[in-house]
């Protein structure tokens, strides 16, 4: 009797079988610290990723990791596509100083992190690459906190518009900065000034034309509920194919897809989007894929930089909303909670050093050693500052 028809030993999982146990155990964890320790659902999901991952088990090997990166870029790109779609170009046209604010957000982390960085002897640029990521909250985080608790209000509705504009500012900051990151390499002045100007051009017209497509088929199908779901969750996953093709940027297409969407529909035949239970399963994959990437390593070694990185971070934004709050309509004491609101660095934060990495393998590591050790920190703290700015705003209404 050979027995040969039994699996050989050790055991060697499928991708399935990983991928199931990916979603069960982060579902489970999730659950786990909203029931038991009051949590956000997201900690359960990091957490779970940090066990299967390669600082623990390593269940989920740095090579697992890699392959799943498309399942990462389509999670994202729903989120960004989301984060798009809510951004209201007449609410800016109202208030003009909605925008004022959210840029001066931006730009006061960004030279916050940067003088930080400056001053603890990292060279400007990678100073300016970290500072430009810094910059962006987390969209994923925020957007899922704000459903858990059925958030809705005034710093609810802003913390949603700056993560839009703060997002764009880092992908914008970071394109600009790819030219001189030739020159570190030596390469031509040809691919430094042609790469940038195809990865923004070329970002945008995709997401355009995936707009055009995205509104002529909502009017040829109508207003059904489920046929504009699988439409919406179709012209997403073809617009990160595509990306994903032509080496584009997934985050830059989406976010525009989301932004021309809402505000090229004249005629308002996308309905109001809801992703439900289908969005739900990808941002379970998101954040505990995130957590899986963590780096402690990096922590141990740069615990003093990390530290100062996130303060800095934290007050850029504060000092920007204090300053500009008033003027833009945010009523007494919201300024302090938005800022809060704002602190978490996650998924999105993550893909953007893998991306820089992926060109400039040398940088990336360097990039990735400053800005994943403050993402360690801010993937389990910035939940729970969201959650408590939500509440402490008292706009969350999590039984109804």
């Amino acid at each position: 009797m050979t027995l040969d028809f039994l699996p050989q030993l050790p055991f060697a999982f499928s991708q399935p079988v990983l991928f199931g146990a990916l979603l069960v155990l982060g579902l489970l964890a999730g659950e786990a610290v909203r029931r038991y320790a009051a949590l956000p659902r997201i900690t359960g999901y990091v957490l779970a990723g940090v066990l299967l991952g390669p600082q623990a088990s390593n269940l989920l090997s740095a090579d697992a990791l890699l392959d799943a990166r498309l399942l990462v870029d389509l999670s994202i790109g729903l989120i960004v596509f989301e984060l798009g779609f809510r951004l209201d170009f007449g609410w800016l046209r109202r208030n003009p100083w909605l925008l004022v604010t959210a840029l001066a957000e931006s730009l006061f982390c960004f030279w916050s992190i940067y003088a930080t960085l400056a001053y603890f002897g990292f060279r400007p640029l990678l100073a300016a690459a970290a500072a430009a990521i810094g910059t962006a909250t987390s969209p994923a985080v925020v957007m899922v906190v704000a459903q858990e608790l059925r958030a809705q209000g005034q710093v609810t509705e802003r913390m949603l518009l700056f993560t839009a504009v703060n997002s764009i500012f880092a992908y914008l900051a970071l394109t600009l900065l790819l030219p001189f990151l030739y020159f570190e390499q030596a390469s031509g002045w040809q691919d430094a000034l042609l790469h940038p100007l195809y990865l923004l051009a070329g970002s945008v017209l995709a997401g355009f034309a995936a707009s055009v497509l995205m509104l002529r088929l909502a009017g040829w199908i109508g207003q059904r509920e489920e046929g504009q779901f699988v439409l919406l969750v179709a012209t997403v996953v073809l617009t990160v194919g595509v990306a994903h093709s032509l080496n584009l940027s997934v985050l830059a297409a989406l976010i525009t897809l989301g932004m021309l969407a809402r505000n090229l529909d004249r005629g308002h035949v996308l309905l109001p989007l809801r992703f439900g239970h289908g969005g739900q399963l990808f941002f379970v994959i998101l954040f505990v894929l995130t957590g899986a990437s963590l780096e402690f390593e990096a922590l141990g070694v740069a615990a003093a930089v990390a530290a100062a990185f996130i303060v800095m971070r934290f007050l850029g934004k504060a000092l920007a909303l204090l300053a500009f709050g008033r003027l833009s309509g945010i009523r007494p004491g919201g300024a302090g909670l938005l800022a809060v609101a704002l602190l978490p660095m996650s998924g999105l934060a993550v893909v953007m050093v893998q991306d820089t990495a992926l060109f400039y393998p040398s940088f990336g590591r360097e990039l990735a050693d400053v800005v994943l050790s403050a993402v360690a920190v801010l993937e389990l703290l910035g939940p729970l500052a969201t959650q408590f700015a939500l509440r402490r705003a008292g706009e969350a209404h999590p039984d109804g």
